[in-house]
């Protein structure tokens, strides 16, 4: 299969962002086992994900001496969607520094007297770093959602100050790129098992995973409306379809790449004093 031109890539990247505001959205139409970016060669594709990790450690590389910019990726999934795993491939060329990974579990008694988003903005990147998010401040609307701790109303309400944070994150030099990582419940199903046969995988595994499972329909639900009512101009989200991880990889890797070009990323301006110096 002949490689696409960034054209198609462009349009590829069309087809899977939800619409601002999510008029005409449904998650029910993303197919998670679509192969939108690949070439039909896995190894090919697994060429390109290297390739595509080692322009990224290069942009990385301007990104942090530039400082005009901030990188939020955010990495939302149901259990075994692949969030290790799409840091480990994407991000294993670069450099460790200015590049930051948070992992959210359960909030913390201290986190718990505050607000939802109070422990978020402590992890949010400084100027010239890329900060990546293994879940996010998006569980507050999944969770308490599914489990019926919070009503319709305290939903909507966090969403709306979710967009807020999100917009005064953009206005203050934040880029946020939001992948949500879509798999199917039969492919969940076998992740699950391999982590259950495979002793060097038990760590991975809780049984609360099964408990959540089996509440599939719900989650897909919340998932399906916090996509349509945060996807904005200044924090759109994109639905990876994530059935195939080298897919997945390929995709987040392409996005995270033009967009990094696509800031015109330079040097900070040459100090004058240096013209002609001679060290001796």
């Amino acid at each position: 299969m002949a490689k696409k031109t960034d054209a198609q890539a462009s349009h590829d990247a069309a087809r899977w962002q939800v619409p601002i505001g999510g008029k005409g959205f449904d998650l029910k139409d993303c197919d998670p086992a679509a192969k939108p970016y690949s070439s039909g060669d896995k190894t090919a594709d697994k060429t390109r994900v290297t390739d595509l990790a080692r322009e990224i450690d290069a942009l990385q590389d301007v990104f942090w001496a530039d400082k005009r910019f901030k990188l939020l990726v955010l990495l939302q999934g149901t259990d075994t969607a692949g969030k290790d795993g799409t840091i480990r491939a994407v991000f294993k060329e670069t450099s460790p520094l200015g590049v930051r990974v948070v992992g959210w579990k359960a909030p913390s008694e201290l986190e718990r007297s505050h607000d939802y988003l109070w422990r978020i903005h402590h992890a949010m990147p400084a100027s010239g770093e890329f900060m990546i998010h293994n879940r996010s401040h998006y569980e507050d609307v999944l969770v308490p959602v599914v489990e019926r701790w919070i009503d319709k109303k305290t939903t909507e309400q966090r969403y709306r100050q979710i967009n807020d944070f999100e917009r005064m994150l953009s206005e203050n030099g934040t880029v946020i790129m939001k992948f949500m990582l879509h798999i199917g419940f039969d492919e969940q199903r076998r992740r699950l098992q391999e982590r259950i046969d495979d002793p060097a995988k038990h760590w991975k595994f809780s049984l609360g995973d099964l408990d959540a499972r089996k509440q599939w329909p719900l989650y897909q639900q919340a998932y399906d409306h916090l996509l349509r009512a945060t996807s904005t101009e200044w924090a759109p989200w994109t639905v990876v379809p994530a059935d195939s991880k080298t897919h997945r990889n390929l995709m987040i890797a392409t996005l995270v790449r033009d967009k990094l070009k696509s800031l015109k990323l330079r040097y900070p301006p040459d100090d004058p004093r240096l013209k002609g110096l001679v060290v001796q």
